[in-house]
């Protein structure tokens, strides 16, 4: 007479054998295909963490610009963030650097005017009553200690201008053209808490160039959000930047996610290059 059990625990066996034997295939593929980059590509990739994979293994962007349903979208373009005198410049600055970031932001704000393109940005604010929050993430703590984006209430502007809520003084002829979206603030760090992809909606937009600051935070966390909504979104890789700190470099985070998840990850030259070929 059969042992049901003996014979299940037989099949299992042999299943969860078969299973361990694909895990190795895999892994053992994996190896395989790692080796064959070669060293050289190893080596690039030690002299610049943010060179692009010598032998990339996903699919390449098919997306194609079209700027009838297109948006340039710009997150906290705001002194904190890119200004030598903004609180975070210490940790961030480097990063600002390294990437050309502020010039390339206002490449971008220039080529989506001349295209006359909806144009967005979606900045960060802390009020008084969001110093009272009962519960906070790491980086929340700090943007709250140091004061980051700090103003005096929601329809209070005292001592808005040039402080570090304010934009980056070249961008303002861009932003206060009165054409450009101002979204309502954005708490954490995604668009999930503000108007930004209504006020997309409601332009016809479904198409997305994402840019801004900072990569790993908000900008990250926006390119999430609009894929969540059904946005093809397309970020401009050397557009932002992000701390380095002990705990990590923001910037690579956010650069393996872009590559990961964003229908396109382009240069500012490709960007603009693409926003003129459609023009």
């Amino acid at each position: 007479m059969c042992n049901c059990d003996d014979h299940n625990h037989h099949h299992n066996r042999q299943t969860l054998t078969r299973r361990a034997a694909l895990r190795g295939g895999v892994a053992a593929t994996a190896a395989a295909a790692s080796v064959a980059v070669g060293t050289t590509a190893a080596t690039a990739q030690q002299a610049n963490p943010y060179a692009a994979p010598a032998e990339p293994a996903l699919p390449p962007s098919d997306m194609e610009l079209d700027l009838s349903r297109a948006a340039l979208v710009v997150t906290d373009p705001q002194v904190d963030f890119l200004h030598p005198e903004g609180v975070t410049w210490g940790v961030i600055g480097a990063s600002v650097m390294e990437h050309n970031t502020v010039d390339n932001i206002e490449a971008l704000f220039k080529a989506a005017k001349a295209a006359d393109i909806t144009t967005a940005v979606s900045p960060h604010y802390y009020y008084p009553t969001d110093h009272g929050w009962k519960f906070e993430g790491a980086l929340e703590k700090l943007m709250h200690k140091i004061g980051m984006f700090d103003r005096k209430g929601p329809l209070n502007l005292d001592g808005f201008d040039g402080s570090g809520a304010d934009w980056m003084p070249q961008y303002k002829k861009y932003i206060e053209d009165g054409k450009t979206i101002v979204t309502s603030p954005h708490k954490v760090y995604g668009n999930d808490t503000n108007d930004l992809s209504l006020q997309l909606r409601k332009q016809g937009v479904d198409q997305v160039i994402l840019a801004g600051m900072s990569a790993n935070l908000c900008t990250e966390s926006h390119m999430r959000e609009l894929l969540e909504d059904g946005f093809e979104v397309a970020v401009v890789r050397d557009a932002t930047a992000a701390a380095m700190l002990p705990e990590g470099d923001g910037y690579l985070a956010a650069l393996i996610n872009f590559r990961y998840m964003a229908n396109a990850v382009w240069s500012t030259e490709e960007a603009v290059a693409k926003i003129k070929a459609a023009s």
